[in-house]
């Protein structure tokens, strides 16, 4: 039925209704897809609002904690090239079975054993990168089973799983407080867990998986100038909007005094407007196109960064500034996502992997970036006055694109707009 109802809605004309969207696919993977994403999320940036709790139990130096919060951002970046093949591969729900498997049982040895040093928190960070790898294997599980015009709402509501983030901001410190650190990860098992079964019985891949290919062929895809751009698109904006999840906490801690179970709801505000914003960025592309989105998403997100970099004077003006920046930096990422499947549609699982790595390389940079400013001139601004100069890089590299985009693989797309 559900491939019926795709094959019925390849013809729907632009503005197609809300209804329409839902009767095009699979509900039950999407709603699967959100969820595996939305708790690995949560997982994958927990050592940031725990951050200022490890970092004065083991006397942990700036720039050391901002290493701890940016090793799970890079690890995840990598295996989101290993989930990209998989996928392509073996299908997504296999792949995102395994990945699951992996996290549970690190979080269990982290939670029976403890952790006493700096190096089992990066070692703990490398096993959280396989939950910041699910986003190679929530996106494509879900874009499989949606037609070009409704790219942008399928992969907004998968992608705004990373809404994870939220929790882990609202409740790690809290919990770390009242029970020890090592024992959030003991809690975190619980949802994990009970989305692991959830998954297993709902999900499906899509009768539009394509046969698996050598893994040869892969590298074609990085001759195209086009995944390229994507990643460094991608990077900005994702880029941002985890560096900022994992580095806030600490930042709010150092600039402010305030204390970690404060610092995490000041985070969790900001988090909220980026992973609430998404699904938003995906239908603004839908509708306005995503070249037209990201080109004010760089601009705004450049702007509101400088201001940044200046030195908030208080509490309230740094939460208000970064609850506009992630709100600005959460609609690029729908919009990203609105594109990319339009451009590279049967290679949507490699690509997924690639411009994932590329916004988790991003996140990377910008978190040890705000640690290493810190130790260095006593203040994180210049890690955000260069964050800002790079989405004016995006903003112009998109400048240089567009045309040949939009009377390319753009003129050849019906019912979609880029």
């Amino acid at each position: 039925m559900a491939t019926l109802a795709m094959q019925s809605d390849k013809s729907a004309p632009p503005g197609a209704s809300s209804a329409s969207f839902w009767k095009s696919g699979h509900r039950p993977t999407l709603f699967a897809a959100f969820l595996y994403f939305d708790v690995a999320f949560m997982v994958w940036v927990l050592l940031g609002p725990l951050a200022p709790i490890i970092s004065k139990e083991l006397a942990l130096d700036p720039a050391q904690k901002g290493l701890m919060v940016a090793v799970p951002t890079l690890a995840g970046a990598i295996l989101r090239l290993v989930n990209g093949l998989l996928v392509d591969r073996i299908g997504p729900k296999k792949t995102g079975a395994i990945g699951q498997v992996i996290v549970i049982a690190g979080l269990a040895a982290a939670w029976h054993f403890g952790i006493s040093t700096f190096e089992g928190t990066l070692a703990l960070g490398v096993v959280l990168g396989f939950a910041g790898a699910s986003f190679a294997v929530a996106l494509p599980l879900a874009s499989r089973w949606y037609p070009p015009e409704h790219q942008g709402k399928a992969m907004g509501i998968a992608g705004m799983g990373n809404s994870g983030t939220v929790f882990a901001s609202l409740f790690a410190a809290l919990l770390a407080k009242s029970f020890g650190w090592t024992n959030v990860f003991g809690f975190a098992l619980i949802p994990l867990i009970a989305v692991f079964v959830f998954y297993l019985f709902a999900a499906k891949d899509s009768p539009d998986q394509p046969a698996p290919k050598p893994l040869s062929a892969y590298a074609e895809v990085l001759k195209e100038k086009d995944a390229w751009w994507f990643m460094l698109f991608y990077g900005v904006t994702f880029g941002g909007f985890v560096g900022l999840s994992s580095s806030l906490p600490t930042f709010y801690a150092d600039t402010f005094g305030v204390t970690p179970v404060v610092a995490g709801y000041c985070t969790a505000a900001a988090v909220f407007m980026g992973s609430m914003l998404r699904p938003f960025g995906g239908a603004l592309a839908d509708r306005f196109g995503g070249i037209k989105t990201l080109t004010v998403v760089y601009a705004v997100a450049a702007g509101i960064l400088s201001v940044i970099a200046t030195g908030p004077a208080s509490l309230a003006i740094a939460v208000a500034l970064f609850v506009a920046v992630m709100g600005t930096l959460g609609l690029g990422n729908g919009a990203v996502f609105q594109l990319v499947p339009q451009r590279f549609r049967k290679e949507i699982g490699v690509m997924t992997g690639l411009v994932g790595f590329g916004g988790g390389v991003g996140g990377f940079y910008l978190a040890s970036s705000l640690g290493l400013a810190k130790k260095m001139t006593g203040s994180a601004s210049l890690g955000f006055l260069i964050f800002a100069g790079l989405a004016l890089v995006a903003l112009a590299g998109l400048t240089v694109v567009k045309s040949r985009w939009r009377t390319t693989w753009g003129a050849a797309l019906q019912g979609a707009r880029i």
